[in-house]
Order: structure tokens, then sequence, then C-alpha cells
């Protein structure tokens, strides 16, 4: 199989996923406990497309609703030229700086603080070589051992049932790079995190690759279901607000994808997705 009919076989499945999970999310919107949310009608998705100026470009879905109170699920394929300074940090561009990407990324803020906000995302990424990167965590606004763990168990699900998983080196990955060093704490309760894959069997890449997404959503759906209609107050939500300050301090100060967008001329809007619609800081 040659590079560009790989290509093709990766972006078709970004898409494909994005469309299953967006069904599954307005899904559990439709089905929200109406009395508790004061009878507020359910989101949906509404989509938009951008185009890269160095080529490329992507498609944002985001919902505002009772349940989620802000999703994004994104998929993009830009290509282009890596800058010269940025080279050194990529793969097979120390002589071309040519390179090509393809992804998805999902990020969840929910209305009930009961409910974890969720992040994934898996891209494939081409350069003079190429492979695969990604994984999903979870972040509870209080402690959930029991979430944390039905999230874990999804998650090493996808990764014993193929030969590219390995639950135990990527969860270790995903608590070294998920965490506040200027706070000195995780920033939730932790997950997979995965990069630079290529074992050689491409096929096998992606399908891993392709159960960790379609797991993630499963599980994931299944914890906000569990929860979703507990009911809370005005400390809840305070604390929810207060823990939400961590996540935007990770994501403008150490996450590589929001730096990779901005690197790579990507979509404002897009990049910036992850954030929460409202936050505080003590």
């Amino acid at each position: 199989m040659d590079q560009d009919a790989k290509k093709q076989i990766a972006t078709d499945w970004f898409r494909d996923l994005r469309d299953r999970i967006c069904a599954q999310f307005e899904a559990i919107e439709a089905a929200g406990d109406t009395t508790q949310l004061g009878g507020e009608s359910a989101g949906q998705f509404v989509r938009k497309s951008w185009n890269r100026d160095g080529g490329g470009g992507g498609e944002m879905s985001v919902m505002h609703g009772r349940i989620f109170e802000k999703v994004g699920v994104n998929i993009s394929v830009v290509h282009g030229q890596f800058a010269p300074e940025f080279r050194k940090q990529i793969p097979g561009t120390n002589e071309d700086g040519d390179f090509w990407a393809a992804g998805i990324s999902l990020v969840a803020h929910m209305q009930n603080p009961h409910v974890p906000a969720a992040h994934m995302n898996t891209r494939m990424i081409a350069t003079t070589k190429s492979w695969f990167g990604g994984g999903g965590d979870l972040t509870p606004m209080y402690d959930m051992p029991e979430a944390a763990a039905s999230f874990h168990a999804g998650l090493k699900g996808a990764c014993d049932r193929h030969e590219a998983g390995d639950y135990e080196a990527y969860k270790k990955w995903c608590d070294e790079y998920f965490y506040l060093p200027h706070r000195d704490e995780p920033r939730g309760a932790g997950g997979i995190f995965y990069d630079q894959l290529d074992t050689g069997n491409w096929q096998g890449d992606l399908d891993f690759t392709k159960d960790v997404g379609t797991s993630f959503a499963d599980t994931y759906c299944d914890i906000v279901r569990a929860h979703m209609d507990k009911s809370w107050d005005d400390d809840d939500r305070h604390n929810q607000l207060v823990r939400r300050g961590r996540y935007v301090e990770f994501n403008l100060l150490h996450d590589r994808g929001t730096i990779f967008g901005l690197k790579t001329g990507g979509n404002i809007e897009a990049i910036l997705m992850s954030l929460p619609p409202e936050v505080r800081w003590p």
C-alpha cells in the first residue's frame, strides 16, 4: 500500500469516528433529565469548516447543550512545511520540512459537576517518516475512583487487543504528560498517551488507533450516563469552575497539540476549542 492510500484510509477513519461520536453524544443529550435541567431543549452539533493558508483545513463540530455544556469534536487534514526552528522537534524533517497530518480531537466540558470532563485525540503524521499518536484522559471535578477505574479498564482493553498496545507504558506516559509542574499535581485521573507509533505494521498500528477512539467513546458515554442525573448545587459549580482553571493552565502552558497547531498555522478557533466556556480562579 502506498503512502497516499494510507493517508486516505486514515482520513476516512477520523471522519467516520467523528460522525459516530457526535451521534452518541447527541443521543445522550436527547435522553437527559429535563426536570433537573429546567426543561431546556437538547443541544445539537453545529459544524463549521475552515481552510489553512499553507494547505488543507478541517471541520469543527461543537455542541452547547443541557448535558454537554461545551463539547467539540474536530477533524483536520493539513499539509505544508514546518518552520526551520520547529523541525528539530519532529522526526524525519532534518533535510525536508514537508509534513502531512490528519486527526481527530475531542474535548467535553459538562454541565453537571459530577460528570468528568474528558479529552481524546488520535492522529497520523507523515514527514519522510510516518506514525500514529494520541490517547485519552479523564478529568473528574471530584475524586471518582469508580469512574476512573472504568475509564482505564476501557483503554486497557483496547491496548490488550493489539500488539501495538502497551497499557502500562502508555498509562505512565499519560501520567507524566498530563501533569502541571507549576502546581505539582496531575490534571486529572489520567488515561493513556502514545506518540511516534510505528511498529512496522501500519495496518496494526491503525487498528490499535481505531480501537483507542471507539473504546474511549463507548467507555466515556457509559460514565456520562451513570452520573449526568445526579443533583448538584452552587458549591459544586464553584468547585467545577476552579478545577477547570487547571485545564486551561495545562492547555495554554504545556499542551503539545496546542503548540503544534499554532506553529503550523492552524485555525485558532479550532485549536482553542479545548478551553471551557466558563472558568474561575479563586
